[in-house]
């Protein structure tokens, strides 16, 4: 199934394309028919998406918490927690920036001359949900029940450190406890291999709902926004695979081999969610070790998505381009400075990206209701801006893993890792 995987997205993505196409034509110009056709193509995609919600909870905690007890002391989990932040944070003003010399290069706003509302018209998405206090606030879970419910990773993965530290400190008197967990992350990847089977259908479903309301037309209106983001995100999809060739040298095409699999669903799909159990099968197979990736990749899904905040610039200036308003330079560079904070936030926003550019655009006095002109294609360019978080995460992992030495040798990281051995689960429960 892994092996024919890509195949069957691929196949899934065309079908799809050709069903909604279908559809459309045959809906004709009704709206209202073509919204309830649609929701029961997207049927598919919700369910596969409620599949992966109710595996995410359990997996992130069961890896993230084995793999810090196996850290073995503190002074490594903060150098390895230090390098993966100066690598986010390193990524994030490259994309940020990248995101602002592409949108001015191809000025794809100029000439659409959008008249602002003479009245304060609010966006389609509150973007007074997002600021500093509450990103800050939200991070700390006030239940670990309630953090696992609504599956916020930021809680998941503060409460998790803590009792992955703790079980550090307890020694022998925690390991039976360290087996229980690492047993259940055991289950918890099996259970993904029968979840990512209906994948191919999601992929299927959701690219047939997105044609079928809008049309093939969408993309050829709005072709050039959406072409000119999509040549952005080539272009640091090369900075990235570049700096991760730095680190990993030619095994960055094998890097490449082994994650087009969670790529590829992600960018079909628009969810990082759903790429997020594939991902950590093919780090293992890659030779990332379990303790390395569970820590990583958690925090890049909350503070690194290089393809968000690439979009939070090249959205925030389309629309002020679109409206014809002319920023100097010093303003945007303090855009800039300000998305390179309150991107740090998306994880914690529904509609992330989209509530980020609206926040921006009230801060600096420019009209919010812009956003409601690029809803249309949003879920175009989501589906590429969701595929380029994937990817960094990929590299920043594979890199730092490679910067620690524990890059598992080619020859052992090509193969599957076997699970624990029964006997190996009793023999260390039995405490001395």
């Amino acid at each position: 199934m892994s092996r024919r995987l890509t195949t069957l997205i691929v196949a899934g993505m065309v079908s799809g394309v050709c069903a909604g196409f279908a559809a459309n034509q045959i809906v004709g110009g009704s709206a209202e028919t073509a919204g309830q056709v649609a929701g029961y193509f997207h049927l598919l995609a919700d369910i596969f998406l409620h599949l992966i919600k109710m595996i995410i909870a359990p997996l992130v905690f069961s890896t993230l918490v084995a793999g810090v007890a196996h850290m073995g002391d503190s002074g490594a989990l903060g150098r390895i927690g230090g390098r993966a932040m100066a690598w986010f944070v390193i990524a994030s003003l490259i994309s940020l920036t990248l995101g602002l010399v592409f949108v001015n290069l191809f000025a794809p706003g100029e000439g659409l001359d959008l008249v602002r509302s003479a009245t304060n018209v609010d966006a389609p998405v509150n973007g007074s949900a997002l600021n500093l206090r509450d990103f800050v606030l939200h991070v700390f879970p006030t239940s670990m029940v309630g953090a696992m419910a609504d599956n916020s990773v930021l809680q998941i993965v503060v409460f998790s450190l803590f009792i992955g530290v703790g079980l550090t400190a307890l020694g022998d008197a925690g390991k039976p406890v360290v087996v229980l967990i690492e047993t259940m992350a055991q289950l918890m990847l099996k259970v993904t291999g029968y979840v990512m089977r209906v994948a191919p259908l999601a992929v299927f479903g959701a690219l047939a709902a997105a044609v079928t309301t809008e049309g093939l037309g969408v993309l050829r209106t709005f072709g050039t926004l959406v072409g000119e983001f999509y040549l952005a995100l080539m272009a640091l999809w090369v900075l990235l695979l570049a700096a991760g060739a730095l680190f990993l040298g030619k095994r960055i095409f094998s890097l490449i081999r082994h994650v087009r699999e969670p790529v590829l669903l992600a960018f079909s799909t628009a969810s990082s969610e759903a790429a997020y159990p594939k991902m950590l099968e093919q780090l293992d197979r890659f030779g990332v070790p379990r303790r390395i990736y569970s820590f990583i990749l958690p925090l890049g899904y909350s503070f690194n998505l290089d393809g968000s905040m690439m979009y939070a610039t090249f959205a925030t200036m389309f629309i002020a381009q679109a409206y014809g308003i002319d920023l100097p330079l010093m303003t945007q560079i303090t855009i800039l400075l300000v998305l390179m904070v309150t991107s740090k936030g998306i994880a914690a926003v529904p509609r992330a990206s989209l509530v980020v550019v609206a926040a921006t655009l009230a801060q600096f006095d420019l009209p919010v209701e812009g956003v409601a002109f690029i809803l249309a294609v949003d879920h175009f360019m989501d589906m590429g801006r969701t595929a380029t978080n994937v990817l960094g995460n990929a590299i920043a992992t594979s890199v730092i893993t490679q910067w620690e030495g524990l890059l598992a040798p080619e020859s052992e990281g090509e193969r599957p890792v076997p699970a624990v051995a029964e006997a190996d689960i009793a023999a260390k429960i039995a405490l001395p």
